[in-house]
């Protein structure tokens, strides 16, 4: 895709909207020359936060969804809000994608309901990059889609396996699907069906189960999951890293030479942390609709904005819908 790339972004949602959000839409704006950014919310909040800039412009949304309402009534009721402006940018073409630190739930119903969904897949799955100790997975549905079927987990695994190939440049990327074991018997019913339409399937580099506690050793390229079991791993490890890091604090405090030897493995840990940053890997893709659909991380700053935006934007230039259409 060449020319212009256009990004629709809600201002409005997240821990840290509109300023941060401003700030990153600026700073995503001098890094890569070829981006346009339509800000949705409350114009005079967004000006006040923001330094005019040729390629950002403001669209004005009176109403904000708050991430207590009902994602899907929320998204057909509050017609102009922050979100669905974005969303209904997409749905017309004025945007080819959107981003949003709010609401997870809105975003996927608003991904279904207003920029709808790509033909062939029956439910949209969020994938995210997850750190290991030699490469980055990518491990889907982590929120999307709680319950359910086989068909649903096989489409999961074609979405992911372009995802993995198209825009992280993983050139055969190895699937596995997430169970109990590692024993082809292992699985509930829908994991056991699941994994027989996938052997089946030839453009799938299917490997089999992988276990919880190998996901972060990079034992697959995409992991395949419901959103259920998918979003308890992932809040796991984002508290076990939160959990180590307080214990660390903590004994470190408690003798002199902890804090000497700490000093010394200071820029180690800090390198091996930095792996597990949400502001380094950007937003979440929404996969399944008919558009470039990102969540970023509800506590997102700026730097975070700017990786959400990079990585709608190397989606978009690698035309990632179609892709995935075309392998549907």
């Amino acid at each position: 895709m060449s020319g212009k790339i256009t990004i629709a972004l809600d201002a409005m949602g997240g821990d840290n909207a509109p300023a941060e959000i401003c700030k990153g839409a600026s700073e995503a704006c001098r890094e890569y020359e070829d981006i346009e950014i339509i800000l949705t919310g409350d114009t005079e909040r967004i000006k006040s936060c923001l330094s005019p800039h040729p390629r950002i412009h403001i669209e004005q949304a009176d109403e904000v969804i708050d991430p207590d309402e009902h994602p899907a009534n929320a998204i057909r009721k509050k017609k102009d809000s922050s979100l669905r402006v974005a969303m209904e940018m997409v749905r017309r073409g004025d945007a080819q994608g959107c981003i949003s630190a709010g609401s997870t739930g809105a975003i996927v119903a608003g991904g279904v309901l207003v920029v709808g969904r790509i033909e062939g897949i029956d439910r949209p799955a969020l994938g995210i990059p997850v750190p290991s100790t030699s490469n980055v997975s990518f491990m889907l549905d982590v929120g999307a889609t709680v319950r359910c079927k086989p068909e649903n987990l096989l489409q999961f695994a074609l979405m992911g396996s372009v995802y993995s190939r198209k825009i992280l440049g993983v050139g055969n990327p190895e699937v596995k699907l997430l169970s109990n074991g590692s024993e082809d018997i292992k699985g509930d019913d829908t994991v056991l069906a699941a994994r027989e339409l996938m052997e089946k399937k030839d453009s799938l580099n299917f490997k089999g189960y992988i276990e919880g506690n190998e996901v972060f050793f990079g034992k697959a390229d995409v992991i395949v999951c419901d959103g259920f079991n998918g979003n308890i791993a992932l809040k796991l490890g984002e508290g076990l890293i939160q959990g180590l890091k307080s214990m660390l604090t903590d004994e470190v405090r408690k003798s002199f030479m902890a804090k000497a030897g700490m000093l010394l493995l200071a820029p180690v840990v800090k390198k091996l942390l930095s792996r597990f940053n949400y502001e380094k890997y950007g937003g979440t893709p929404l996969l399944g609709v008919k558009g470039a659909v990102l969540k970023a991380h509800g506590r997102s700053k700026s730097p975070a904005i700017v990786s959400a935006i990079s990585a709608a934007r190397k989606f978009i230039a690698e035309d990632g819908t179609a892709q995935i259409n075309r392998e549907i």
